[in-house]
């Protein structure tokens, strides 16, 4: 049996002062997703996403203002039958995101609404939103349930 192609890619966490994670959605394609993309021959995950985030929604940040928040594999979003090996970072978000290359939509997503929404990309349910409001959230006292 075959083993399923992966793609390698660096996604972005991007917050408003509301704690809204910004979502988009690529031209051609239904599910929302962070922002990022497929590293070019020789970037680290870093320089990708500081590349994706200025190609798709015209934001600059440095490859130094990245906070690495995990690294995680599952299923890729859009390609059937593909592993997807995501590098996360946290981003500052430094002016307003502004659709550009293959995006076609940007959506905020109340964290908290996450669950109800069908158009999420796997990434996101299974690692990122859950990480994000365990991170937000009250924190356990050893101890304590």
């Amino acid at each position: 049996m075959a083993e399923a192609p992966t793609i390698t890619v660096t996604a972005l966490c991007l917050l408003d002062d509301d704690g809204r994670l910004l979502l988009v959605r690529k031209r051609g394609t239904t599910l929302f997703m962070q922002p990022g993309g497929k590293p070019e021959p020789g970037e680290t995950p870093e320089e990708t996403g500081a590349r994706e985030l200025s190609e798709e929604l015209g934001l600059s940040v440095g490859p130094g203002d990245l906070r690495l928040f995990g690294t995680w594999q599952g299923p890729a979003a859009n390609e059937a039958d593909t592993r997807l090996v995501a590098t996360v970072f946290l981003c500052p978000l430094t002016a307003e995101p502004l659709p550009a290359a293959e995006i076609e939509e940007i959506s905020w997503l109340d964290l908290r609404d996450a669950a109800g929404r069908p158009d999420l990309a796997p990434l996101l349910t299974d690692y990122v939103v859950p990480r994000l409001l365990g991170d937000r959230g009250p924190r356990r006292r050893q101890g304590v349930c």
